[in-house]
């Protein structure tokens, strides 16, 4: 298992925020340098997209799945970047080649950012 550790953009208030999860499973192996390619092109569009207050991802290489965990300060800001590229075409590219996926989304007030991987993974599992 590799983690990308907790990535700040922004300070979190107290106030709430919205909390996303995701998970994202490969069906092949060698797809995973293609998708890692293609993450790291995310992330460069995740650290210019307004609204975001920070992400990490979770790898478990072996079992080829791939896991997102970010705060925003609201959905619409969330939306536009899901809509924005490179993501909209690295979801196209990749959708093909994935399993099922699941994504989760509740809200955290600002002392609890970033949300711990135990909550995510336990919201995942319950979907």
């Amino acid at each position: 298992m590799a983690d990308r550790p907790w990535e700040s953009i922004a300070p979190a208030g107290d106030r709430e925020y919205f909390a996303l999860a995701s998970f994202l499973p490969l069906k092949r192996y060698r797809k995973i340098p293609a998708f890692l390619r293609l993450a790291e092109q995310v992330v460069t569009q995740l650290r210019t997209s307004g609204g975001l207050i920070g992400f990490s991802f979770r790898v478990k290489f072996l079992s080829r799945t791939f896991y997102t965990l970010s705060v925003w300060e609201d959905e619409r800001a969330l939306m536009d970047f899901v809509a924005g590229n490179p993501h909209v075409g690295t979801m196209q590219t990749l959708g093909p080649h994935m399993g099922p996926t699941r994504f989760v989304q509740w809200t955290v007030r600002g002392p609890g950012v970033p949300p711990p991987w135990r909550e995510a993974l336990r919201r995942l599992e319950e979907k």
